[in-house]
């Protein structure tokens, strides 16, 4: 297959540097019978270029649905409402729908949470690989095809021989797994998402396959975003961590500064909740409360009601993401006197 195109547009951050996706303003709503839930909210965010980054968060902060916005993939009844978001400095909400079926796979894939959803059971894994290959490639050879499609296997370590004949239900979740982080690269695309790429799959499988996009990263170089609700991962394999709640990014900075020294409340009590990585084992401590009710309307902090540090401010007035420090983005009114709360 000849090299692909490389990308000619960067975009920079006056935080982040280089970056490879910019969102603004992005809002997305799903339009229920007992009313709206708003499940991404008004949010900022910038990806840093050639990194990984991780997308942490309680199950319901959001994380799911903003992987789904950027690839205008969200399932009904979600609705994207409004907000932009730039790819090499164009607008992916205003692609048509010609540009918007090359734009998907080609310049941004992912990987979903279920392998066994993604996959077409009644199409052996080759003629999956084929059929997506085809589609956006229409001159390429057989010869080339097996190629491609054989070389990817064996970068997560599969043999092809074994896994390209047999239909999905004949593999298993970690060999299913690993396909699709095979064929989220078919097209070389420079940007990869991993929406909770191990979910249902055992300790050992998890561990091996967060070792392998590591592996993946460190040789290519792309950019990925990686959403899990595990936070010691992304501590051993990411550069950058996002923190989403509520719909909303309340933190991010590069992975050295979010675990040494984390702004917001709601960092802090993840990184306490989560088991110790190195060093002696610490007490665990279960974050107090429940998450927010999207579908009321917030006059203040999201976290107020949950924040051991909240004030009048904070019930009154929202917090916006702001500049805390070298790459270091928070959204708390008390960010400072949250750092002597650690």
């Amino acid at each position: 297959m000849p090299p692909k195109e490389q990308i000619t547009s960067s975009m920079k951050s006056d935080v982040f540097g280089e970056i490879s996706l910019k969102i603004e303003d992005l809002c997305v709503d799903f339009l229920l019978s007992g009313g709206d839930l708003r499940a991404v909210y008004h949010l900022d965010f910038e990806l840093p270029a050639h990194k990984m980054t991780g997308l942490v968060g309680e199950s319901g902060s959001g994380k799911t649905t903003l992987t789904s916005a950027i690839l205008r993939s969200v399932s009904t009844p979600g609705e994207i409402t409004q907000g932009k978001i730039f790819f090499e400095n164009q607008d992916v909400l205003k692609l048509s729908d010609e540009k918007l079926r090359r734009f998907r796979w080609n310049e941004i894939a992912m990987v979903f949470q279920a392998a066994q959803n993604s996959l077409n059971p009644s199409m052996t894994i080759q003629e999956q690989f084929a059929e997506t290959i085809m589609a956006h490639r229409k001159n390429i050879s057989n010869k080339e095809m097996m190629e491609i499609s054989r070389k990817l296997l064996k970068q997560v370590k599969l043999e092809p021989e074994r896994i390209l004949r047999p239909y999905p239900h004949e593999l298993s979740g970690g060999m299913k797994q690993r396909v699709m982080i095979a064929f989220a690269q078919l097209l070389d695309p420079p940007v990869l998402l991993l929406d909770e790429p191990t979910t249902a799959l055992d300790v050992i499988t998890q561990d091996y396959i967060f070792t392998l996009i590591k592996q993946m990263h460190d040789q290519t170089h792309n950019t990925m975003l990686l959403s899990t609700h595990d936070i010691a991962i992304v501590a051993r394999v990411c550069d950058y961590m996002a923190v989403m709640y509520g719909g909303r990014i309340v933190e991010m900075g590069d992975i050295f500064t979010m675990f040494e020294s984390p702004l917001h409340p709601y960092t802090q009590m993840l990184i306490k909740a989560a088991p110790s990585l190195v060093g002696e084992l610490k007490e665990r401590v279960a974050i107090p409360g429940s998450a927010p009710d999207l579908m009321k309307h917030h006059e203040g902090c999201i976290f107020a009601d949950r924040c051991p540090y909240c004030y009048d401010r904070c019930q009154s007035e929202e917090p916006k993401l702001k500049v805390v420090g070298e790459e270091h983005l928070a959204a708390c009114h008390r960010a400072d006197i949250g750092k002597e709360g650690r």
